[in-house]
């Protein structure tokens, strides 16, 4: 999966580039290069990397609830009853 995400990336880069130096001759062309290399970057390659990577991980230790801001204060896990 690894080498599959970087060479969509390395193609969609190519892709971009070649898009970029070919702008002056042949514009309409261009602008496909590079909306493809684009659309390959974020809309294949990114969700990719990012299933790959948060596979196994639980969301709730991303999020920002009440509990996880206690910890990170440093506070302890139960609410301190009123005096």
């Amino acid at each position: 999966m690894k080498y599959i995400i970087g060479l969509i990336v390395l193609v969609s880069v190519i892709a971009i580039i070649y898009g970029f130096s070919i702008q002056e001759e042949e514009m309409a062309l261009a602008n496909k290069y590079i909306g493809f290399g684009t659309a390959g970057l974020f809309l294949v390659a990114m969700p990719l990397f990012l299933y790959k990577e948060s596979k196994g991980k639980k969301m709730n230790d991303y999020m920002l609830t009440e509990k996880n801001i206690r910890k990170m204060r440093g506070e302890d896990s139960e609410k301190p009853e009123n005096k």
